[in-house]
């Protein structure tokens, strides 16, 4: 029930907010308004100014002087040297330079606060970014220039580019040109039909959203314009579009107001409410805003999308009319309009838009089989050049030995098969598609395909508490009001005191017992001031929100709000709520369960029914909403009937512990409530007497129009009331684990990965989760890091950590901070010796740091694992990134390079999948190497025996059949090879510990496939050579031959488990050869080939070559088995 892109109106700019008008225009709601971007930053470079500042280790240094133990920033000093520049230090130098040069080019312009008059385009005294969408990387002129570049700044295709083009130079040319360009040009045509068929849908969808519609109004009435010639200070106006695609779900609309949907930006699926201006909103009629003299000033563009300052000046008036601007006056890019109709200033376009402003391009992430691989590849290139020289040092240097020696570096050049890339990238495709496949975990998708070997490396998992492990899904626990506590096997006593609280108050013709003398036949003294706490407690709870209640339309079809409100259901079972918290909800459906019942909310008002079923009306005077950094919520109520006005607040423990009247149960009760588990709120009162609270709204409107520093005013002004507060109630929310958390964390913990949990949550309930999903097993002690705020008091409690063994380590973010400041390294490795971390109120720059850190000190492959958007930062920060399509919303999903539906997935995708990847990958990239080392073997005996002579063994087309159908499927079927089932590998975890010593791939391994292609490539060489009868056409034919027959039966050799399609590949593999030799009269004598004596020779030395290494195998598999063929067995 998420739109797609193309369902409504997407543009890239987002405008501020005039008016509307129900009658003319059919409008419900004018707010500021902001319509979607899909924007690329590529060619901006982001603001300096804006981008917070992160100290350096070596700032830590000079910050505290005496502090310069740290070894590995040492070490780092002593890298840049000669080696540092050799090993790589070039490229750093040379991207900087690079950097430097695009900085210097580019004109950074400075972004600035804005006056926009309404309707006035011309009227701006800057000139703002055009609104459109370019996401292109090239255009006409350098698409080939640059996909050439992205191809050639490997190593490896700038080798084989560097050795085709040798083939141009008379003196250095070896064979056919085309058994050279052939397969690079393939490979390269492939690469640039895949970039030029993505360029021409990038360019085809920018266009679409370029030449999107949309209804400006202007003096003579509604004009449409394209999405691109949308201007600053245009007013636009905004449906909602698409009825039938959004859910029938319709809140009340009122005047002045609309819904919109912020998924697309910052993850949240709730709905959110959003306000006119006041001013612009009682004008009688639509052209009337041109008739106004009236501008909005806006604050410089900001990368922060929860807040906005502005002013709104309307200047005809007498006096002049001045209007503060929030949050809640706008609609960024990115955003939807849910319900309602909306007249919206332009203040921001193009560049200069909030989703634009934030979007950082991830960085390509690199698998670390792809970084040995690229080693390895080095390292051959090494072997190729000393080979090289050996064959000339042999000759003894005469004549041009230096044209010879680079002539004998071209003929080795198959040591580096070109082959290599193209079948690790269809290997990695097969992978991604067979995780996509599998029934076991449906809904998973693998959005980054260049990393799934990674799934089978890794050694730390952090997760995200919130939704990750637990369900986000709120159930009301616990109500404790100081001297008795309520549980859900307790609720109906609730329920009855509400009961006969409003049913006491009707009949007695009062709005409230409290204000009324109880009958004679009420209950004792004690009793009553229970029941009016019990009243007061969940009064509070069911006024204290910002929920809204949300009615399903039974009008199909019908597009316009009014019509479809005529004829909705306003009974209970028709009844949702929609808020920006989870908790909220659960504590309205709460109050709800206990006889009060929230049925209507407006800006102004909210409504609720007793138990006997009576409506009564508060008005909402001021509202103060929750924000990370209060951690607490407000708001100001007067009560219709009495005229009574109160002051609600709820809020985290931390929080309200110093605004509530002193009490000795407070603090106890929280910690008992976050032992179970539970998120604590604590509620509490003040009542206003009305000269009170008209000296606090004036103070109030005052800060709320500051320019500078309004955010303090206002906070300022809020926390004079904020004293002596009445505390009413303490109540505890469950928040309920995923399915399987628990066997899926044990089942990692057994294959050796080191979990780490990093939350925003409260200390204790971070603990208690920690404990309940067996994160920290039961045998497990648990050190709580003491709070800490100074490096002294950093020293003497990691001190009294190291003296720890063996437990599990919780640790607050800002105490994390702290140490992180002056004891990096030895907090690090000392954590890193833990079975499991929990680190709690921890920020999302926070988690995307302690992904960095591990990654820098441990050399380790990390996995981040989120459903939130605060947790994007450190899923793209790590290695592997795993989003969970969870109720936050679908932006960690988005910006992960895999996606599951359920935390339980995790095992499967690691256990299975991870390790056959690596494994899978490891075994491939080694085989295709000895494909081409064993030939360049061959060469090199053939080349040494004939006086050194730089003269090719096999030409034309034998070579490019060779690396191409003739061995090309029995190879690449090793992408299907398994060796165990993948029921074994769930049930014995262990076998994925084996796969982070990174043995499947290593010298050692690689050193052993040098020897066999060594040997291999002598036997077969020698054989034929020692074998053949006249002609040295017979000595091609003879070898050749044993090469492609010991190519199949090694790669049989290395297959562990046979599918169906392995077996088809040798076979058709083999089939294209017998059919080709009748068209390769030009290499082989056809008439030698179908005697008996070939046959036989071909076959002597094929077993000579393979059946050593069957024995070999054979032995090692009876007195050395490997873990897995002891289980399969």
């Amino acid at each position: 029930d998420i739109m797609s892109p193309g369902d409504f109106p997407v543009c890239s700019c987002e405008l501020c907010a005039t008016p509307g008008h129900r009658n003319q225009a059919n409008l419900s709601s004018v707010t500021m308004l902001f319509f979607l971007s899909r924007y690329s930053l590529e060619d901006e470079p982001s603001n300096l100014d804006e981008m917070p500042l992160m100290m350096s280790e070596e700032g830590f240094e000079n910050d505290e002087s005496d502090y310069h133990t740290l070894p590995r920033a040492r070490a780092n000093q002593r890298q840049r040297g000669l080696g540092w520049l050799l090993m790589g230090g070039w490229k750093i130098l040379c991207g900087s330079c690079c950097d430097c040069l695009a900085r210097m080019c580019r004109r950074t312009k400075e972004l600035k606060a804005r006056t926009v008059w309404l309707g006035h385009p011309e009227k701006c005294e800057e000139k703002y970014p055009k609104n459109a969408i370019k996401n292109q990387k090239y255009n006409f002129f350098t698409f080939v220039p640059g996909v050439l570049y992205q191809q050639f700044k490997f190593f490896l295709n700038l080798y084989f580019l560097v050795v085709a083009c040798s083939q141009f130079v008379p003196s250095l040319k070896i064979g056919y040109l085309y058994t050279y360009w052939a397969p690079l040009g393939f490979v390269m045509a492939v690469t640039m039909v895949r970039e030029a068929v993505d360029e021409v849908r990038r360019y085809q969808r920018d266009k679409e959203m370029n030449s999107q519609l949309y209804s400006k109004l202007t003096v003579r009435g509604k004009v449409q314009v394209k999405s691109s010639d949308i201007q600053v200070g245009d007013l636009i106006i905004v449906e909602k579009v698409g009825i039938k695609s959004i859910p029938t779900v319709k809140p009340f609309v009122f005047l002045g107001s609309c819904f919109i949907r912020t998924d697309q930006l910052d993850g949240e699926t709730d709905w959110k409410l959003k306000v006119a201006v006041v001013c612009t909103q009682r004008l009688p009629a639509l052209g009337d805003l041109f008739s106004i003299n009236a501008y909005v000033y806006a604050q410089k563009p900001q990368l922060d999308i929860h807040s906005f300052e502005g002013n709104f000046t309307r200047e005809d008036g007498d006096p002049q009319i001045h209007e503060s601007l929030s949050i809640d006056h706008t609609l960024w890019a990115s955003t939807i309009v849910a319900s309602g109709t909306v007249i919206g200033v332009v203040i921001y376009t193009g560049k200069e838009t909030r989703s634009v402003l934030n979007t950082s391009s991830p960085k390509n992430k690199v698998g670390l089989l792809d970084l040995e691989l690229n080693r390895l590849t080095k390292a051959l290139f090494l072997a190729q050049v000393v080979l090289s020289i050996v064959m000339v040092a042999l000759q003894g240097f005469v004549g041009p030995w230096f044209r010879n020696l680079f002539r004998f570096i071209v003929l080795f050049s198959y040591i580096i098969p070109i082959s290599l890339r193209v079948n690790l990238d269809m290997g990695k495709s097969a992978y991604g598609w067979m995780i996509m496949k599998d029934e076991n975990i449906p809904g998973t998708v693998v959005r980054t395909s260049t990393i799934p070997e990674e799934l089978g490396r890794l050694v730390y998992l952090l997760t995200d508490k919130t939704g990750t492990l637990t369900q986000n899904e709120m159930i009301f626990k616990r109500l404790h009001l100081g001297t008795v506590s309520y549980g859900t096997d307790t609720m109906d006593e609730i329920q009855s005191h509400i009961g006969q609280s409003y049913a006491q108050s009707c009949q007695l013709g009062g709005s409230n017992l409290l204000t009324t003398d109880a009958p004679k036949a009420a209950a004792p003294k004690v009793r009553r001031s229970v029941s009016s706490r019990i009243h007061e407690a969940v009064k509070a709870i069911a006024l204290c929100h910002n929920v809204t209640p949300v009615y399903e339309s039974r009008a199909n079809g019908e597009t316009e709000s009014t019509a479809a409100e005529a004829d909705q259901d306003f009974s209970d079972d028709n009844r949702t709520y929609q808020a920006s918290s989870p908790d909220e909800v659960a504590l309205v459906r709460w109050t709800e369960s206990v006889g009060l019942t929230l049925v209507n909310r407006d800006l102004t008002s909210l409504q609720l029914k007793t138990p006997a079923g009576q409506v009564l009306t508060y008005y909402i005077l001021q509202i103060f909403p929750f924000t990370s950094e209060s951690k607490r919520m407000g708001i100001i109520i007067r009560e219709e009937t009495t005229g009574d006005i109160t002051f609600y607040m709820k809020g985290a423990d931390v929080a309200m512990a110093s605004i509530v009247q002193y009490n000795d149960w407070l603090e106890e009760e929280c910690g008992n409530m976050a032992r179970e588990g539970l998120r604590t709120l604590v509620v509490a009162k003040k009542s206003l007497s009305e000269e009170q609270y008209t000296d606090f709204e004036n103070r109030y409107n005052q800060a709320k129009l500051s320019i500078h520093d309004r955010a303090l005013k206002v906070s300022a002004v809020v926390e004079s009331l904020e004293r002596e507060m009445e505390l009413l109630c303490l109540t505890g929310v469950e928040d309920q684990l995923q399915a399987d958390v628990r066997p899926t964390l044990e089942l990692l913990r057994n294959a050796g990965i080191k979990i780490w949990m990093l939350t925003g949550d409260k200390l204790e309930t971070a603990t208690c989760i920690a404990k309940s999903s067996h994160l920290v097993s039961r045998s497990q002690d648990i050190h709580v890091f003491r709070s800490v705020s100074n490096r002294g008091e950093a020293h003497l409690e990691l001190n009294a950590f190291r003296r720890k063994h063996d437990c599990a380590l919780v640790i607050s973010g800002d105490s994390l901070e702290v140490c992180l400041r002056y004891y990096e390294h030895e907090f690090v490795e000392l954590a890193c010796q833990c079975p499991a971390v929990v680190c709690c109120r921890c920020s999302p720059t926070q988690k995307a740091q302690i992904v960095h850190l591990l990654k820098q000190h441990t050399a380790n492959r990390t996995c981040a694992i989120g459903d939130g958007g605060n947790d994007v930062s450190m899923i793209q920060a790590a290695d592997c990134g795993i989003g969970i399509e969870g109720k936050e919303g679908k932006q960690a999903s988005l910006a992960a390079d895999f996606s599951i539906t359920q935390f339980k997935h995790i095992g499967r995708l690691l256990m299975v999948h991870g390790r056959n990847s690596y494994k899978r990958s490891a075994a491939l990239g080694q085989f295709v190497m000895h494909r081409g080392m064993i030939i360049s073997t061959m060469q090199a005996v053939f080349s040494s025996i004939f006086y050194f002579a730089s003269v090719p063994l096999y030409q034309g087309f034998l070579m490019v059949g060779y690396s191409t159908i003739y061995t090309m499927f029995p190879v690449f079927s090793l992408v299907l090879d398994q060796d165990v089932k993948p029921e074994m590998a769930l049930l014995y975890p262990e076998l994925y510990k084996d796969l982070t010593k990174g043995r499947s791939l290593s010298f050692k391994t690689f050193l052993i496939w040098v020897l066999i292609s060594i040997y291999q490539g002598g036997i077969l060489m020698y054989g034929a050579l020692v074998m053949f009868e006249s002609e040295f056409v017979h000595v091609v034919a003879i070898s050749f031959t044993a090469l492609i027959l010991t190519e199949l039966l090694m790669v049989a050799l290395n297959i562990r488990t046979w599918h169906w399609l392995m077996v088809l590949a040798e076979f058709l593999s083999l089939g294209c050869y017998i059919a080709s030799l009748a068209f390769l009269n030009e290499y082989f004598d056809l008439g030698f080939i179908t005697t008996p004596a070939f046959l036989w020779k071909v076959s002597v030395i094929t077993v000579v070559s393979c059946l050593p290494l069957y024995i070999i195998k054979y032995l090692k598999r009876k007195f050395s088995p490997p873990s897995y063929s002891k289980l399969s067995s």
